[in-house]
């Protein structure tokens, strides 16, 4: 499915998989980021350090996962006429 990089360095192989994460699977922590103007990594640490207090905040970042993926399905899709209902 996704081909693994030849990495020289153990930097490009955590951008790799960070960059694989963030972008194929969720993308919760960068859509948050790019509507509050703060970096995702700041929200990601929020999460990591919140769900160690309570569980709440695992489902509330599980509800959000939900959230994001049927978002797609709902958006206003421009038609081109009134026959393509």
């Amino acid at each position: 499915m996704y081909k693994l990089q030849h990495c020289n360095s153990e930097e490009e192989m955590v951008n790799f998989l960070r960059n694989l994460f963030e972008k194929q699977m969720f993308g919760v922590s960068s859509w948050w980021g790019n509507r509050l103007g703060i970096k995702a990594s700041f929200i990601r640490l929020f999460f990591i350090y919140a769900s160690f207090t309570n569980a709440l905040t695992i489902l509330i970042y599980l509800f959000m996962i939900f959230l994001l993926k049927l978002r797609n399905h709902f958006k206003y899709r421009k038609r081109k006429s009134v026959f393509d209902l």
